[in-house]
């Protein structure tokens, strides 16, 4: 259950952070939903892709391990 969790959070961070990312280098404003309630620098859009994308790395592994 908690590899579960580990990916899905990590999926929806992953995604939010790749969107605020992609507003900012090819819009005007960042999109998803993140930018509605704090506004973020594309830095840290890219580092909420990259901790999103650790974090369903290591959920997807877990799960891979646990069905052996």
């Amino acid at each position: 259950m908690k590899n579960e969790a580990l990916a899905i959070a990590g999926w929806i961070i992953g995604v939010q952070g790749a969107l605020g990312a992609g507003g900012h280098l090819w819009g005007e404003e960042p999109w998803g939903l993140i930018h509605r309630y704090q506004e973020l620098s594309l830095p840290a859009y890219v580092v909420l892709l990259l901790v999103g994308a650790a974090l369903a790395g290591v959920g997807e592994s877990g799960k891979k391990r646990r069905k052996r």
